[in-house]
């Protein structure tokens, strides 16, 4: 039995309980597993439900406007469909403190930016409660928004189908770019919320982090938590064999801050999704709408090359440090900095160049930031790609070192090690 399956029907109990003591719910409500599946050897980040309520019930908050916990909105009258998250508390990697204030706080900042462009494009937050520490079970209880799982279909659409997506993708990037970030925002980082309901800085969601007062001292902290984690690996062993560790010290203490010197706008801040992918969106099949963007657990405020990192990996859209000048994915990487060829390479190994150019085309339509509109972001993505090299995932997930032979680990390390050293060589260090 899988580490998801093991509390199954207690989470059930738990939201049977709490729709009753909570919002007054005495009848049987329809509660359905969203998108799970028992046999993901992966810790879920969150246990997702569909909520439908008998008929003739309603919650008994529905009306109460003194009642509102910060971030949320009154339930329409006669709602019955809702959508409930449970934060797992054993996911690898979140922070307990403040992911749920982190996600309706982004959720909130979100929806005010996409109303006038995209409406309803957000759900709208009822309730929550915090994690805390992780002796509370955090949830939020959410709006069902209408629509299909784009990841489930996208592939299969034709270049037109897709650009017709890339063209609201684009313009809903645009629009969190754009973002009215709260006055009491402060830095860069996670978000939660102050006793008075004003959005404020604080930890990441992902490692609880931060915040911090630049872009710069935020990948400087993560490079070293990188390294402690490292130094803990009974694999990794802080790579200190074959000076590749002196080599790592000496490459955050002299080569990080003159690579961010290099973003002219390394100042700026917005709001960053972090998970942009068709993964997280719903459309309509009939209209080719995108109806919803959701799950915003990765959700921080921060500089708009961190967005290109993170995001838009399954529409070509994500940019990587190349791992080496001859390779396709080199190419595809010079193409997002300086431009595309008139003439499109052959599609033939993992980059799908009419994908890519299309994503290009319409996000250079609105106006987005990207790649080739950030100077300096080659040099942000080779800091980047130091930290992602540092702790790998194969080799520091405890889900994913289970499913791995002890030769295949091994195997890996050195790899790894092999690639790390290419890399550090590369950069000069």
């Amino acid at each position: 039995m899988s580490h998801n399956h093991i509390n199954y029907e207690g989470r059930l109990t738990f939201v049977r309980s709490l729709l009753k003591e909570k919002f007054d719910i005495n009848g049987e409500a329809e509660i359905t597993p969203i998108q799970y599946n028992p046999e993901v050897p992966f810790k879920c980040n969150n246990f997702i439900y569909g909520i439908i309520l008998p008929p003739g019930s309603a919650p008994s908050t529905a009306f109460k406007q003194d009642s509102l916990q910060h971030g949320c909105v009154i339930i329409p009258p006669g709602s019955r469909d809702f959508i409930l998250r449970l934060t797992n508390s054993d996911a690898e990697g979140m922070s307990p403190s403040n992911r749920v204030e982190n996600e309706v706080a982004a959720i909130s900042i979100a929806s005010e930016a996409l109303e006038a462009s995209y409406p309803h494009m957000v759900p709208s937050v009822y309730a929550w409660n915090s994690t805390g520490n992780k002796s509370q079970q955090g949830w939020i209880l959410e709006e069902w928004m209408s629509g299909s799982q784009l990841d489930e279909v996208f592939e299969k659409m034709d270049l037109d189908q897709k650009r017709n997506i890339l063209s609201q993708m684009a313009g809903i990037l645009k629009a969190l770019q754009e973002a009215k970030l709260p006055d009491s925002y402060i830095g860069i980082g996670g978000l939660s919320f102050d006793e008075t309901g004003r959005i404020v800085s604080a930890v990441s969601s992902i490692g609880g982090l931060g915040p911090w007062s630049s872009y710069q001292e935020s990948f400087k902290t993560q490079l070293h938590h990188a390294l402690e984690k490292a130094d803990s690996s009974q694999y990794i062993r802080g790579w200190r064999a074959n000076g590749v560790r002196d080599r790592l010290d000496r490459f955050i203490e002299q080569g990080v801050q003159p690579r961010f010197e290099a973003l002219a706008s390394k100042d700026e801040r917005v709001l960053v999704h972090s998970d942009l992918t068709t993964n997280n969106i719903l459309f309509d099949p009939g209209s080719g709408r995108i109806t919803g963007l959701l799950d915003y657990d990765f959700s921080c405020v921060s500089h708009p090359s961190h967005e290109l990192l993170q995001s838009l990996g399954d529409v070509q859209g994500q940019f990587r440090n190349p791992t080496g000048d001859d390779t396709e994915e080199s190419t595809l990487m010079k193409a997002m900095l300086h431009g595309f060829p008139e003439t499109l390479p052959e599609t033939t190994g993992d980059v799908q160049w009419e994908l890519a150019k299309a994503l290009e085309d319409e996000l250079a339509k609105v106006g987005v930031k990207r790649p080739r509109t950030i100077k300096g972001m080659d040099k942000i993505a080779e800091v980047h790609a130091v930290l992602q090299a540092v702790l790998p995932w194969r080799l520091s997930n405890a889900d994913v070192l289970k499913l791995q032979s002890e030769e295949a680990i091994l195997n890996f390390r050195e790899d790894s090690e092999k690639d790390l050293i290419a890399l550090l060589d590369r950069l000069g260090f």
